[in-house]
């Protein structure tokens, strides 16, 4: 009977956890907290920490690989979407699905402003490759200047997926915290009467500008970047979808159901990479100190081209929209909203907006292709 007990408590996970483990499961507990309780990004956060969670939990074995006649976890066939690159094209296609790129089109300027946003994804690649990097890992790493999820895992998965779990983290808990980071860079660039500038209402986009929106950007940015197409091609189909008018069911389900279904799954797999081998390093602070100044930047060089155009069109452009360059959607568009009302209350700029926050989205996502050409 002793025996027995013995034996039991040896193949216990109890018996088999290391501190690496248990710091791993208080880590995933706080990012649930943050998630539940204070809603920090609950869709995505919420099955990354419980990935987190299982995957530390000893001998579940739920991340093995098949061997020796064995048929694997469960975690280790589902993250096989993530780790060739399918999950996020598809988040695109859902995100496509959702998206109204009419304040873009009647206002196309605003591009500019969504390209200038990127420019924290460079500056973070060359602060990476300044403290002893690899070219493929500062590469993912720059990517979270552009605030986009997807974009973030899609490329790390490619070019350091041993990062993917602590890229990851930090690209979406920077997306939650675009209300705390924004502002205060914001303020800080822009005169209050910058901030007070009123935008006229922009212009009905037409159906068919809407339709022929899609397919020509998706035939010429994948001709000039054609590592960018997985992303941008979704992204453009599920847009395509929603503006034909002519599947409403798919657009609903695009919208909805498969949104979420893939979520799930692409934040489960995510979190399940999280272990303590790979996330307990110095690595990982570089990750979240390089991210942070990522971000920072990227809404700083969006705020300053706001600042240009404001100077070129006479004070008819408010530089805050600027700092919806980067693709947090449409977080980046509602916290312009908001500073914009303080200065103004008869300031509506979130259409105006949306425009370089939909921008944004595509701008991350030929960054991303660029850098998957040179390091992929």
């Amino acid at each position: 009977m002793l025996k027995a007990l013995i034996d039991l408590w040896n193949t216990s996970g109890l018996a088999n956890m290391t501190y690496k483990e248990v710091t791993m499961i208080a880590i995933a507990c706080i990012f649930l907290y943050l998630a539940i309780k204070k809603g920090y990004e609950p869709y995505l956060l919420i099955p990354i920490a419980f990935g987190i969670l299982l995957v530390n939990l000893p001998l579940t074995g739920l991340m093995y690989p098949p061997e020796n006649g064995e048929p694997g976890g469960l975690l280790y066939y589902l993250f096989q979407g993530t780790d060739l690159g399918i999950y996020p094209p598809l988040i695109f296609l859902c995100l496509g699905a959702s998206t109204d790129f009419g304040p873009l089109l009647a206002n196309p300027k605003t591009l500019l402003l969504g390209g200038a946003a990127q420019f924290g994804i460079f500056a973070a690649f060359f602060g990476a490759l300044a403290l002893n990097m690899t070219p493929e890992e500062s590469s993912a790493l720059g990517i979270i200047g552009g605030a986009d999820g997807p974009t973030a895992i899609y490329l790390t998965a490619k070019l350091a997926s041993h990062l993917l779990p602590t890229i990851a983290l930090a690209a979406y808990s920077y997306m939650a915290l675009v209300p705390i980071i924004q502002p205060p860079i914001m303020r800080l660039l822009t005169t209050e009467e910058e901030r007070k500038t009123e935008m006229k209402q922009l212009r009905h986009v037409s159906k068919t500008e809407k339709i022929l929106f899609p397919i020509i950007t998706t035939i010429f940015i994948s001709l000039i970047v054609p590592s960018a197409t997985a992303l941008i091609g979704m992204l453009m189909l599920g847009n395509l979808i929603r503006e034909s008018g002519q599947v409403p069911k798919l657009t609903e389900t695009l919208q909805n159901a498969m949104m979420y279904i893939i979520t799930i799954i692409l934040g489960i797999t995510v979190g399940a990479k999280a272990t303590g081998e790979l996330f307990l390093s110095l690595t990982t602070l570089k990750i979240v100190a390089l991210g942070l100044f990522a971000f920072a930047i990227g809404t700083a060089s969006g705020v300053l081209m706001g600042k240009v155009m404001y100077k070129l069109s006479g004070g008819k452009i408010n530089p805050l929209i600027g700092a919806a360059g980067v693709s947090a959607v449409p977080m980046a568009a509602r916290v312009v909203q908001k500073e914009g009302i303080k200065y103004n209350p008869s300031n509506y700029l979130l259409m105006h907006a949306m425009g370089p926050n939909v921008a944004g989205v595509i701008g991350s996502a030929v960054a991303a292709g660029v850098l998957l050409s040179f390091f992929g």
